[in-house]
């Protein structure tokens, strides 16, 4: 009898995806620059912890304070690596996982990209080995690196300083030579200009210098366009929003002068809905592949800046006529959403 209602009670937890139908936001209480894979029927989560990697394993994004997690590496202490670990992202790349984070060793001015690798095919089995920094030739401040593939070719986008002083973050795209490593320099492709890009630069007595903020960039594709979507703005204001940056050249990502950035940003804060500097987001589709979705983190309130009360939502997106992206607002979080489709 016992046996019988272990393998009912089974049923009922493995029936949970098909249960749930709707959702509200925030999908965990705290949880910075969400990311997500989805591989082999399943999606592997992450997102800033600070002094570890931990993934969670779910059939159901929105289901998230359920999922199995597990931390699958600690940074060792008194490295280059040690400290400040932000927004990891896991990739499955030709048969292999790699985790890809920013690091420090307790100085902001250190902060490199590292990445790891698994030669297994369960990021939660085999051994996540440190394969070291990855960097460009220059070998600047690095931070938010995204890999992706375009063309059979890899690439990374990520947040950078031009020189070694912490003046401004810009936006740099470079070619891969493979997985762990970047093949030759980067290439500058977008600066915070416009007015919605540079709110939180503070100078003077009482306050510590901040910069002008382009970082989190993420790439994502309808058909034939390409697009960047990046995050503006110091995180540590309300005015923290996602800009876009579209392909206008031909095969060449790295042709500077292609990418257009929209005048305006294409998700911001809304006090209508009580969401407060939203930004640093990621993308996934829904298990069937029909619908497409955007990961990202915001406050609740206003005044609550870059620190544990982030926390990450999800919403749908859709596309216009010309097959740009729209993401509409931030939702509240009294709102009733349904699940992906599946």
């Amino acid at each position: 009898m016992k046996k019988y209602l272990i393998l009912f009670l089974l049923a009922i937890v493995s029936s949970g995806y098909s249960q749930q139908k709707t959702f509200s936001n925030p999908i965990l209480p705290s949880g910075a620059d969400p990311y997500s894979t989805f591989y082999k029927g399943y999606y592997y989560y992450t997102n800033t912890l600070q002094d570890r990697l931990v993934l969670w394993k779910t059939k159901n994004l929105a289901d998230l304070k359920n999922a199995e997690s597990k931390v699958v590496w600690k940074a060792p202490k008194g490295t280059d690596y040690s400290a400040d670990i932000w927004a990891p992202e896991f990739h499955f790349i030709k048969g292999k996982w790699y985790a890809y984070f920013a690091a420090d060793n307790g100085d902001n001015n250190t902060h490199r990209m590292y990445v790891l690798e698994n030669k297994a095919s369960d990021p939660f089995k085999g051994k996540w080995e440190f394969k070291g920094k990855i960097a460009a030739k220059t070998d600047k401040w690095a931070i938010d690196g995204n890999v992706f593939e375009y063309k059979k070719q890899l690439y990374m986008i990520w947040a950078g300083w031009e020189g070694d002083s912490n003046g401004q973050q810009n936006i740099y795209i470079a070619k891969m030579k493979n997985p762990l490593e970047i093949e030759g320099d980067r290439v500058l492709i977008s600066s915070p200009k416009h007015a919605w890009e540079t709110h939180g630069k503070l100078n003077d007595a009482k306050n510590p210098p901040q910069v002008n903020v382009n970082e989190g960039p993420q790439f994502l594709q309808n058909g034939d366009k390409i697009f960047i979507v990046f995050s503006a703005s110091g995180c540590w204001t309300d005015f923290y929003a996602l800009g876009l940056l579209t392909f206008k050249g031909g095969d060449n990502l790295l042709e500077a002068s292609a990418w257009e950035k929209s005048a305006e940003p294409i998700f911001k804060q809304s006090d209508a809905n009580k969401v407060y500097a939203p930004g640093h987001n990621s993308f996934f589709k829904s298990p069937d592949g029909k619908e497409d979705w955007i990961l990202y983190h915001a406050n609740s309130n206003p005044g609550e800046g870059c620190g544990s009360k982030r926390s990450p939502r999800m919403q749908k997106i859709s596309w216009d006529a010309n097959g740009f992206p729209v993401l509409g607002e931030p939702v509240n979080e009294a709102a009733i959403l349904e699940i992906p489709s599946k």
